[in-house]
């Protein structure tokens, strides 16, 4: 009689969850930022996405910054939040380095995370300060190798793009540069602008400003093809750095246990919503490109991201702190 009872109480559950995915959602959204309001393209990249998924769902989407170490605060949250569609996150490469450089993890990024789409791709940008005898990328990695050691540079922290980018370019060429961490790229940007730091790999919506002002000079682009934004800046590889691509991305994660009918109407609410002229054109007018791919294609990428930047990790020695 009790296996009865609980087989049917079981297929009560079961058939309840169809219902349950076809009523979501019903109730407000959690969009988790895991880094601070302001703090860069990701911040900005979810603002978008959540006003317009707002118009797409008929419900409300409040984007929730919880920042701290390196976004690990902001995924912990979500991925101990209850699996239901209400609670999501937006994150980039630090999400899947993480692993490598925190000796404590309170959850496993590629384990408890459910990846959905990927938002936006974007290049950075090779910058240096204008007093540093360079023009080229040729010139500023000779200059380089001819003082080892003596050039520094400045990213929002580690396990940051720019910090990635930038130990990318270490790992290939063979430079060695200091590292000078930053609660975030606006401050490194501002010391990199008065001389206290020799150059950055940052976003493009930083940088070009300050590369039209005459603040800083520019050397090249990280992507494979060139931006629009900037047109007669050559890439990483077209400046001799064969091989070299770097892009920052950003995505949307739901806990592990989400309804599969859930995650796929937000997939295809994030897709129209990407697809649209006016988010494509937001978008490329901050030097990114909308994506908005298919969930199996995004958790390929994701895991392959993960394995890419351990190895690098490993390889430079870079510590968990």
């Amino acid at each position: 009689m009790t296996i009865t009872r609980r087989s049917a109480l079981a297929g009560a559950l079961f058939a309840a969850a169809p219902a349950f995915a076809q009523r979501w959602p019903s109730r407000p959204i959690r969009y988790v930022v895991p880094f601070a309001a302001g703090a860069g393209v990701l911040d900005i990249m979810a603002r978008i996405v959540a006003q317009r998924l707002m118009e797409r769902l008929d419900q409300q989407v409040v984007v929730d910054n919880k920042p701290g170490a390196g976004g690990n605060v902001g995924a912990d949250i979500v991925a101990k939040a209850t699996p239901d569609g209400y609670t999501m996150l937006m994150a980039n490469t630090a999400l899947v380095v993480s692993p490598y450089l925190y000796a404590k993890m309170t959850f496993d990024p590629l384990a408890d995370l459910v990846p959905v789409t990927m938002v936006n791709s974007a290049p950075l940008m090779l910058v240096v300060h204008p007093s540093l005898p360079v023009k080229s990328v040729t010139a500023f990695l000779a200059y380089a190798k001819a003082n080892p050691g003596k050039l520094n540079y400045g990213s929002g922290g580690v396990g940051t793009t720019p910090f990635l980018a930038a130990e990318l370019l270490k790992s290939m060429t063979g430079i060695d540069a200091v590292h000078v961490p930053y609660k975030g790229g606006a401050p490194a940007l501002a010391d990199l602008v008065a001389g206290q730091l020799a150059f950055m790999i940052e976003n493009v919506p930083g940088t070009l400003p300050l590369v039209k002002d005459g603040k800083l000079r520019a050397l090249a682009i990280t992507s494979r093809k060139r931006s629009p934004l900037v047109p007669d800046l050559p890439t990483m590889e077209e400046a001799g750095v064969a091989g070299y691509e770097m892009v920052g991305w950003n995505g949307v994660f739901l806990p592990k246990g989400t309804p599969s009918e859930i995650g796929d109407k937000l997939h295809g609410a994030l897709v129209d919503v990407l697809r649209s002229k006016p988010v494509q054109e937001q978008m490329a007018a901050l030097g990114a490109e909308a994506v908005g791919n298919r969930q199996a294609t995004f958790a390929a990428f994701v895991k392959s991201e993960s394995l890419r930047w351990g190895a690098i990790i490993r390889e430079k020695g870079i510590k968990p702190e």
